[in-house]
């Protein structure tokens, strides 16, 4: 398994789950997933990375773009549940002082 993306409905927000990797030739298929998400559901984006195993700088591009689309249209983006490497990831390089870092996504949609 490469990438799975499930898009839900919570409230007044939207939230994708991501589950498995998250890289160069996985990115796109988010971007898309993202896009539209905030297009035609919300630009109150929650993105639940609670099954996410592995992120790269491919990856990073991709939040970095959904918050400014988001923001953009006049809503956010908050991250729920990232695990071990990605957390990580999120912490080296400061996004998780930009993008907005919750243990759970029932705390995030009550935040965004």
């Amino acid at each position: 398994m490469k990438l799975r993306l499930a898009r839900r409905a919570v409230g007044d927000a939207v939230v994708v789950a991501v589950e498995g990797e998250l890289d160069l030739f996985t990115a796109p298929f988010l971007r898309d997933e993202v896009r539209d998400a905030i297009k035609l559901d919300s630009p109150r984006l929650v993105l639940d990375l609670a099954a996410l195993s592995f992120m790269d700088s491919s990856g990073l591009s991709v939040l970095i773009e959904a918050w400014r689309l988001a923001t953009g249209e006049g809503g956010g983006v908050c991250l729920a549940a990232p695990q071990g490497p990605v957390a990580r990831i999120l912490r080296t390089t400061g996004l998780d002082r930009r993008i907005k870092v919750y243990p759970d996504v029932g705390s995030a949609v009550g935040e965004i």
